[in-house]
């Protein structure tokens, strides 16, 4: 159970209190002044403790133990079928004798007070390729330049800094070793998104991962023929997600999340600059030492190693 922020003792400290009048013979006023309650608090614990034993010095549910007024279990039942129905929360107060302030409360304890809940949910489609290289995920994530420290540091809005400009982080993940690459880049133009998927190549080919396919948004850059151009000229197929579904190449999206929460938001920089000096070497901990989850919790590197020695 949760103790209450306020609260003077615990179990520990009323086991102390009882032990001194009872063992060490104290006075119930003189042990209730140590531990800073009052002597009726005192007298409280001790009584607690004859009747129950250590299990008396227990904190309790402050629900009570019956409740008067309880909504009848029928109209329970009918709040749930009208919402089910799609009805709001004033339309199922007009059809059932309880007030509507009632009915939210009813909605929210079954869980149906946003009408999103009644949506029938996909199930999760997971994939994972074969080996490395076979897909690479690419996506662009747009941050804003750093003046000074800003509201998501300091937390204060109002004191937001405006027209300082952006730049891009360019990111690059391989799908089976979850392996990434990225850059900090002025823009997602096609000539800056085509050189950086230039040097991502290279990079990956130096770890010996041939590239055979890449997925990409419909975003101009990638859709550009520079860019196709590019996947042509290393035999590379590219592999477009679904308009307007992120989850999609879901890979990157959840990178990028790891991106910002780890790297770029995780402490103050005071300009730009050293908030992109400090992306290789969280690059080389995220490759090298970071457990992954759907790694096992080992690091992509450990995942390479592992796809390096099946193929011999």
């Amino acid at each position: 159970m949760k103790l209450h922020p306020n609260a003077k003792t615990t179990q520990k400290g009323r086991w102390l209190l009882v032990r001194r009048v009872i063992e060490e013979s104290w006075k119930v006023r003189d042990a209730a002044e140590a531990l800073g309650v009052s002597v009726r608090t005192a007298y409280k614990w001790l009584a607690r403790y004859r009747d129950e034993g250590s299990d008396g010095l227990a904190d309790r549910s402050s629900r009570p133990r019956r409740i008067a007024r309880l909504t009848p279990a029928r109209f329970v039942h009918r709040v749930e079928q009208l919402r089910r129905r799609r009805l709001t929360t004033l339309e199922i107060a007009q059809r059932v004798p309880i007030a509507s302030s009632t009915v939210s409360l009813i909605l929210r304890r079954l869980g149906l007070h946003r009408l999103s809940r009644l949506e029938p949910k996909e199930p999760v489609q997971r994939y994972e390729r074969a080996t490395p290289g076979e897909l690479l995920h690419l996506d662009t994530k747009k941050l804003a330049r750093i003046r000074r420290v800003g509201h998501r540091i300091h937390g204060d809005q109002s004191l937001r800094i405006r027209g300082v400009g952006w730049e891009f982080a360019h990111v690059c993940v391989d799908d089976h070793t979850r392996l990434a690459y990225a850059e900090v880049l002025p823009d997602e133009r096609a000539e800056t998104a085509t050189a950086f998927l230039r040097r991502a190549l290279a990079w990956f080919r130096a770890r010996g991962i041939a590239v055979e396919r890449l997925m990409t948004d419909n975003g101009s850059a990638y859709v550009s023929h520079r860019f196709a151009a590019c996947c042509e000229e290393h035999g590379i197929r590219q592999i477009f997600t679904k308009p307007y579904t992120p989850k999609t190449n879901g890979k990157a999206e959840r990178f990028i999340q790891t991106l910002t929460q780890r790297w770029a938001y995780r402490r103050p920089y005071r300009t730009s600059a050293l908030r992109t000096a400090a992306l290789a070497p969280w690059l080389r901990h995220y490759n090298h030492q970071r457990p992954h989850r759907a790694l096992g919790m080992r690091p992509p590197m450990a995942r390479l190693r592992d796809a390096r020695e099946q193929r011999v």
